[in-house]
């Protein structure tokens, strides 16, 4: 693969990585995609930046910091913006796709496993041994981003107050992200702040890229291609739930489903935990498609399968639709009602990344925009670190109790419910990412198989 001559435009010359290279690429990226949105960006910043080094550090970094602002997956939104700067609007259609297929695939297997059979008990075993090693990953995750993120004393001091921000005081994702700007805009301000030694951080790490910026993807902001661009992303993101109106009604399970998940799926600010929450209290209480018990089984499901975690709406699409297929097969109907979901959810997601990327990247070069964005990636170490956190606490205990002090609010575990095999297959996981540098889906599947023999000893 070469790369093109610095400066010139990738618009209207070739792809600057070939097409079949690049979809490659996006391929082996979606079957990794384990871990929720830190272990997905780890995966990304493996493999894109410090493998093939198509993308520099701080490049990959801005693209992270703008996703973090919209509503939506960020990990795929960062995808997406990738995709699109290696080539063109072809990219990021293919890497937003791909980036949710295996995902899609797999849960919808496991909901027609768990409507058919009634439990998921063969499939657990299967996936007992995935969700302690997605804590490793979010360890390698959080210390990858954290090096060569925090290169300042600033950015460390917000990614530090973040975490006991989210963790213990419970503050809203928005607020922490805008919390975490603010402090980036004022101190870019000031006289000679700079950014200047991340570059060095890079270049010594040897991650610098093969690709200069110059030679990425850009085009110059039109509102004439934003306005074409929104009218066929529009048409296209609702044409289904029209179609399903016509064929079966606008009473439909399919066109409530419809109209529910995409107004949810520009609400989804903060991440998939932000707005679960109110996901489920709608799916459950409201529309009555599935019981409480059987969300949570939904969102486990989710958690062990690839893609982000908001796709455990397909799960409950699935159910809706079987429990309420009208004149459809139930089978028939839940599989509609999935890929209909999933369609709602994500294509907005791709959308707001192809009309926003060739303002955002015009103002790139901002002094003040530049200095924002990197404060919300430092805040995003934080998260990441929150995040392996509620992991860790939720996976080697049983369960947490929730105790409060003022503004202080968390969930700490109760005592004597210890799961020994989530801490004992973590270790390995450690073990082999850490200690034997194993790449990410063999230390999942020797993990995966570990989790099938100690259910296999526990049956004896």
């Amino acid at each position: 693969m070469h790369a093109q001559e610095p400066g010139r435009t990738s618009r209207n010359g070739p792809d600057v990585v070939p097409l079949r290279e690049a979809t490659r690429a996006w391929f082996l990226v979606s079957l990794q995609t384990f871990g929720g949105p830190a272990g997905q960006i780890a995966v990304m910043q493996r493999m894109l930046v410090e493998e093939r080094r198509w993308i520099g550090q701080q490049r990959f970094l801005f693209a992270l910091s703008f996703c973090t602002l919209l509503p939506g997956p960020e990990a795929q939104q960062l995808a997406t913006y990738v995709g699109w700067l290696l080539n063109g609007i072809r990219g990021a259609l293919i890497a937003g796709v791909l980036f949710v297929l295996p995902g899609m695939a797999a849960l919808l297997a496991l909901s027609a496993i768990y409507v058919g059979y009634g439990d998921t008990s063969a499939v657990e075993a299967v996936f007992l041994g995935l969700g302690p090693a997605v804590i490793a990953i979010v360890v390698q995750a959080l210390a990858r981003v954290g090096r060569r993120a925090l290169t300042e004393t600033w950015q460390v001091v917000v990614a530090v107050c973040s975490l006991p921000a989210l963790a213990f005081v419970a503050l809203p994702f928005p607020v922490v992200i805008a919390g975490a700007a603010l402090v980036g805009w004022v101190v870019g301000r000031r006289p000679k702040t700079g950014l200047q030694p991340r570059a060095k951080v890079e270049t010594a790490s040897g991650h610098e890229p093969l690709i200069s910026d110059a030679a990425l993807h850009h085009e110059r902001p039109s509102r004439r291609h934003s306005l074409l661009v929104l009218v066929v992303g529009l048409a296209s993101w609702f044409a289904p739930v029209l179609a399903a109106a016509a064929l079966f009604g606008s009473d439909s399970v399919f066109v409530e489903q419809g109209e529910f998940f995409s107004g949810a799926a520009v609400v989804t600010f903060g991440g998939a935990y932000a707005v679960l929450a109110y996901v489920a209290q709608q799916a459950v209480n409201n529309y009555h498609w599935l019981t409480g018990s059987e969300m949570v089984h939904g969102l486990a499901l989710a958690e062990t399968t690839p893609g982000p975690l908001i796709m455990v709406v397909q799960f409950a699409a699935f159910l809706g639709a079987y429990n309420d297929p009208g004149s459809l097969n139930p089978w028939a109907a839940a599989v509609l009602a999935s890929l209909l979901t999933t369609w709602v959810t994500f294509v907005p997601s791709i959308l707001f990344v192809v009309v926003g990327a060739p303002y955002v990247e015009r103002l790139r070069a901002n002094p003040s925009l530049s200095a924002a964005l990197s404060g919300i990636t430092a805040a995003i170490v934080g998260v990441i670190a929150n995040l392996a956190l509620y992991f860790a606490i939720h996976t080697f205990f049983s369960e947490t109790e929730q105790h409060k002090w003022g503004p202080i609010k968390t969930g700490l575990p109760v005592p004597g419910t210890v799961v020994w095999s989530a801490v004992v297959i973590t270790a390995l996981g450690f073990l082999m990412i850490f200690r034997l540098r194993w790449n990410v889906l063999r230390s999942l599947g020797a993990c995966a198989l570990a989790g099938i023999v100690w259910q296999i000893g526990a049956s004896f």
